[in-house]
Parts: structure tokens; sequence; C-alpha cells
């Protein structure tokens, strides 16, 4: 007892604690999403999405990749985790790396083939399509991954590229491709993708602090 109590008390213990905390403030977000969306039961909409299976995989692996430092547990988690992932992979083709960086209320209403880079950053309350592709791209000293704010919503098919930034509430149409930088609020489409106005996405990303009805998937 008194050793666990010492334990207890460790830095990194309370760390680890802060973060599993952390982890599940970001899942109850994720799945008031659903809720808000699909107007039924947290516990059913749990057992039956698969963008939430995916979603409490990946906050789960990060969270023991990350915080999770006695090496018997850790190894244990990690290799948990990884059958997880190859699962979740063969049953939806998603690729959510537990080294990108994705804020909390993520939202993937149709989980099929989306594919995001270990590098790419998401910010809170992002809606993400069915076959997304969030990718690194560039040369040299501009190759990079996307940079995402808050309350984006990435249409169907999309496809971004390289080291660029996406500025808060913007919404990016189906099968756009996007290699350039996007402001605040801007409503992009097309092959490369062009800004046709500055609605933002405020009508396609839902959260418990929104207002505005659901819309439909496409912008």
């Amino acid at each position: 007892m008194i050793r666990l109590l010492k334990m207890m008390k460790k830095p990194k213990f309370v760390e680890s604690l802060k973060a599993w905390l952390k982890m599940i403030d970001d899942l109850r977000e994720d799945v008031d999403r659903y809720v808000i969306m699909n107007h039924d039961n947290w516990f059913l909409i749990l057992l039956g999405t698969k963008g939430l299976w995916i979603t409490v995989q990946y906050r789960f692996s990060r969270w023991v990749h990350y915080y999770v430092h006695l090496p018997i547990i850790r190894q244990a988690l990690k290799l948990v985790c990884f059958f997880g992932q190859k699962v979740i992979e063969a049953i939806s083709g998603v690729e959510l790396p537990n080294r990108a960086e994705i804020g909390k209320g993520l939202f993937v209403p149709h989980a099929n083939g989306i594919i995001i880079h270990i590098d790419a950053k998401l910010g809170e309350y992002c809606n993400i399509g069915q076959q997304v592709t969030i990718g690194i791209g560039g040369r040299g000293a501009k190759q990079g991954s996307p940079k995402i704010g808050d309350r984006v919503f990435i249409g169907p098919g999309a496809k971004l590229f390289g080291a660029i930034k996406i500025g808060n509430d913007v919404a990016i149409g189906a099968n756009a491709v996007v290699t350039k930088d996007l402001p605040d609020n801007a409503v992009a489409v097309g092959i490369p993708a062009k800004i046709i106005s500055y609605k933002g996405s405020q009508d396609f990303v839902i959260y418990r602090k929104s207002r505005t009805p659901p819309q439909a998937d496409g912008v």
C-alpha cells in the first residue's frame, strides 16, 4: 500500500491521470456530437457506429502511447491497441494514427476510406466525410502535413495535402483538392479548391453549444 501511494505521487503518474481524465472528457464530446446529429441513445450509438469505434481506439491508443510509462503494462496495452487498430482498418479502411493531433468533438458520420497522416493536426469539433485524405505533400522545406483549425467541415472525398493551414470554421466541399492555405470562414470547392464564399461551416458543424439545425452532408 505504501509503495502504491508513493507511485501515485510521482509526476509521471499525475501526468498520466490528468491525460486520462482529458481523454474521457474528449470522448464525451465525441459521443455527444453523434447524439445530437442522430437523435439516439449514446449507448446504442456507441455499439453501432464505426466512426465512434475509430475515435475511441484513437484516443485510448494515443493515451497509451504518450502517457503510460510502466514497461510491462505499456507493452501489453500497445499490443491491444495495435490489434484493435488493424481490426478497425480491415472493417472500415480508415487509418487514424495515434500520433496525429485531433481535438475533442470529432464527428465521422460515414467511416470509410479515411486516411490521416501521423503529422496532421485537427482542431475541435471537426467533421470528416468518407474517402477523405489528409496527407503529406510538398518538397524540401515546404514538405509537411495540413494543420486544420476548429469547427472545420471536410466533405466526402476531399483531399488535403502539404504544409497548409486551414483556418477556423472553414467548409471544404466534396471531392475538393486543397493544396493552399484557407482563411477563417472560407468555403472552398473544386479541383484545385477555390474559395467561393465566406459563409463558413456553421450550417454543417453541429455541437451542443451551437444553435444551427443539422444540414445535409454537402456544402
